[in-house]
C-alpha cells in the first residue's frame, strides 16, 4: 500500500492539467477567428458577361457540318448549314473556351472567333471538302 498513491496522484495532476488546458482555450479562444476567403456559395460569377461570336464563311450557297462549344462547355452540332453562318453565345464565365470546327463542300472555307468584338482566331483554307477549325483558350 506504500506505492498506491503514485497512480492515484498522477491521475489526479493529468485529470487538473486537463481541466486547465480546457479552461484556457475556451477563454482565449472563445471568439470566431475572421474568414477572408468570403462565402464561394455566395454569387460565383461576378465577371462581366461577354458575347462570343463564331463565324464559318464560304463559298456563298455552299454548305458545312459544323460543330462548337457553347457557354455551358457542351458540344453543339448543326449539319448543312448554308454559310455563311454565325451565332452569338453569351457568357460571364471569367475563361470560356471557344472551339469550332467545320467541313464543308465548297473549295474554300474559313473560322472565326470574336469576343466582344475583339478577334481571338481566324483561319482559312482553300480545298474541296475542306475541314476547319478555330480555337481560343481565353475568349
Amino acid at each position: 500500500m506504500s506505492r498506491a498513491w503514485i497512480p492515484l496522484v498522477l491521475v489526479i495532476v493529468l485529470l487538473v492539467a486537463g481541466f486547465t488546458v480546457w479552461r484556457l482555450r475556451n477563454m482565449f479562444a472563445s471568439h470566431p477567428l475572421p474568414t477572408y476567403a468570403g462565402s464561394m456559395s455566395a454569387d460565383t460569377n461576378k465577371s462581366d458577361p461577354k458575347i462570343v461570336r463564331y463565324e464559318i464563311f464560304g463559298v456563298p450557297g455552299a454548305t458545312a457540318d459544323i460543330n462548337y462549344i457553347d457557354d455551358e462547355g457542351d458540344a453543339n452540332q448543326i449539319i448543312g448549314a448554308p454559310l455563311p453562318w454565325a451565332i452569338e453565345v453569351e457568357t460571364d464565365s471569367p475563361a470560356m473556351v471557344g472551339n469550332i470546327v467545320a467541313q464543308g463542300d465548297g473549295d474554300f472555307i474559313g473560322c472565326r472567333i470574336l469576343s466582344d468584338g475583339e478577334l481571338k482566331d481566324e483561319r482559312t483554307i482553300h480545298n474541296y471538302t475542306a475541314y476547319i477549325y478555330c480555337f481560343s483558350k481565353a475568349t
